[in-house]
């Protein structure tokens, strides 16, 4: 597994792939690498003039590949909800969601159209309610995958149950950290739940390690923080296709069994290629998982459950 490159991609012919956040960075060069490996991919985003373009730099790649793009707002349940309606009515079935959109650190507080801490609406809560609103098509599928993105930040998130908006403090990489733990507790917890109930997915996580990508630019990227990360990124970074590796792996690699996590194997796993990543205690915590669907179902309003008996 330590050189597993994107060459090592098994074919993805005949499977169709949702990839969210696929307009630049890690979600583009996912979308670039299963399309190569002939998958059918739709790539996501807020941006329809970005979609344009990222479909047209993937054409002048690969001018035979089967792409499209549609707008899709995490941070909107409306968009979310609107999208997966208009996926069920043109696709029957999905073989591939890669749940990468994402922003990062924002340095004041923001909310979402409904009313979410923008970290945890968009990062997180917009990824359950959409992966749930799909489920009926992933089940649909001979083989199914779920992966979503979490990260290194993981380790030092905590989920605030007392206070998951950041009503009444709000830290920008607090709430990060918790939106990034929150995306590795639900893919395991939707690991567990689909054993349980037989919905045959395969729910993976990864994490890019320390991708040189526009996230940190779009959050915290001023001052004396991004000037440091400039000087270390050329020793402790990699670029955008790298980080989307153990994404890929993930999606795509028998090895990748279900319920795994994956991210780079160098040092601290901030680049290298893709292997197994370290789980924190915290992102383990059964009962936590447990609390923590439960109470995205409540504010979202989307049961797995009711999607799974449709």
């Amino acid at each position: 597994m330590t050189d597993w490159t994107i060459a090592n991609i098994p074919p993805q012919g005949g499977k169709l792939a949702v990839v969210t956040g696929a307009t630049g960075g890690l979600g583009y060069q996912t979308a670039l690498g299963l399309a190569q490996a002939e998958a059918e991919v739709v790539l996501t985003g807020r941006n329809a003039a970005k979609g344009r373009e990222a479909i047209s730099k993937i054409r002048r790649l690969l001018p035979d590949a089967r792409i499209s793009f549609e707008a899709l707002d995490l941070a909107n349940l409306a968009s979310v909800a609107d999208f997966a309606r208009r996926f069920a009515a043109v696709h029957s079935a999905l073989d591939l969601l890669i749940n990468n959109a994402g922003v990062m650190a924002l340095p004041t507080r923001q909310i979402t159209a409904d009313g979410f801490e923008m970290q945890f609406g968009t990062n997180y809560l917009g990824h359950y309610a959409l992966t749930a609103q799909l489920l009926p098509r992933l089940r649909s599928a001979r083989q199914p995958r779920v992966v979503n993105l979490s990260s290194i930040a993981h380790r030092t998130g905590f989920i605030q149950f007392s206070d998951l908006q950041g009503e009444r403090l709000y830290s920008p990489w607090k709430a990060y950290n918790q939106s990034k733990l929150a995306m590795l507790m639900f893919a395991l917890e939707l690991q567990r739940r689909s054993d349980a109930a037989g919905w045959n997915l395969i729910s993976n996580a990864a994490h890019p390690g320390w991708a040189r990508t526009d996230l940190f630019a779009n959050g915290p990227g001023a001052g004396l923080l991004a000037f440091a990360s400039q000087l270390a990124a050329p020793l402790f970074s990699q670029s955008a296709e790298s980080g989307a590796l153990p994404t890929l792996f993930a999606a795509t690699s028998p090895q990748a069994k279900g319920g795994g996590y994956y991210g780079p194997s160098g040092l601290n796993e901030l680049k290298g290629p893709p292997a197994p990543a370290w789980i924190m205690p915290q992102a383990r915590d059964k009962s936590g998982a447990a609390k923590l669907w439960q109470m995205s179902q409540q504010l979202t309003g989307v049961s797995f459950e009711s999607a799974a008996a449709t």
